[in-house]
Formats: structure tokens, sequence, C-alpha cells
């Protein structure tokens, strides 16, 4: 990976904070259920600890913006940039409306069909970054395992409930 020059210290800073307010705006859906409703849900047995998930989150946002600071830095002025960013904040906002379906409304069958979506999002995501970086391609390799898992831990929460 080229290093990190001084003056593009503060982009990367920001676009770390963007995929962490991400995770904020998510966690304020999650916030209202998951000490009630989701209590109250019959989980599987591989159902990570809390902290857990929360640890995880904090690094795949992180990993999240290291991976769009690669790509934004490659410049707006190139189409394959601009649309790259385009498909990777609409997968950010999906991953928001995945903790808005899942624990704000409290609706595992419609998580289930979200979170459907923004795998397939972070799988376009993954190609079209990896076209202008393959790092920044890489970097979004551990995001898309963990919403495999997380689909699978979606799809057996519906089912057992």
């Amino acid at each position: 990976m080229e290093n990190i020059r001084s003056g593009e210290l503060p982009t990367l800073i920001f676009c770390i904070v963007v995929c962490q307010l991400a995770g904020v705006l998510g966690s304020v859906f999650t916030r209202s259920s998951v000490h009630t409703w989701y209590q109250t849900l019959t989980k599987p047995w591989f159902t990570p600890q809390g902290w857990i998930i929360t640890t995880v989150w904090l690094v795949l946002f992180t990993l999240m913006g290291l991976s769009l600071f690669l790509v934004y830095r490659e410049g707006l002025t190139r189409v394959d940039v601009r649309m790259a960013l385009g498909i990777f904040a609409v997968q950010l906002l999906v991953n928001v409306l995945w903790s808005m379906v899942f624990f704000g409304l409290r609706w595992p069958m419609g998580g289930l069909a979200i979170i459907a979506v923004l795998w397939f999002l972070i799988a376009l995501t993954i190609l079209k970054f990896w076209a202008i970086s393959r790092e920044a391609a890489l970097l979004l390799i551990p995001y898309l395992l963990w919403v495999c898992f997380a689909a699978f831990l979606n799809y057996s929460i519906w089912r057992l409930n």
C-alpha cells in the first residue's frame, strides 16, 4: 500500500469517521431493542456475545473507512471512482437499514431480505474497488464474511421464532 501523505490524513480520518457514524446510527436502532425484545428471542447456539459483535463492527467500520479512503484518493475525476464510491455509499445506507428493520421494526424476516441486498452490494463494491485498488477491495473481504455469518444468524433467529 502506498504511504499516506500528511496532507491526506484529514481525508483518511474523515473516511473512517463516516463509516463509524454509520455504525453509530445503526446502533441507535439496536439499542432500542437489544436489551428488551432481542433478549426474548430464541437464538441459535452460535450467537456471539454483544461485546464481540460490537468489537467486530468497530474493526469492520475502520477497515471500510480505510478502503473508502484508498479509492477516494484515486480522484473524483475518474468515472469508475465516482461509480464505486456511489455503490459504497448505498451499501453503507443499507447496512444502517438492516439495523432499522431487524432491531427498530423488530422484524427478522425483513432483516433477512435487507441483508441479502447488503451482501450483493458489498460484493459489487468489492468488484468495483478491485479495478481501482486491490488493497481497498481486499479490506472489504472481512466485512463480506461477517455479513455472511450475520445473514445465517439472522436466518436462524427468524426460523427459531
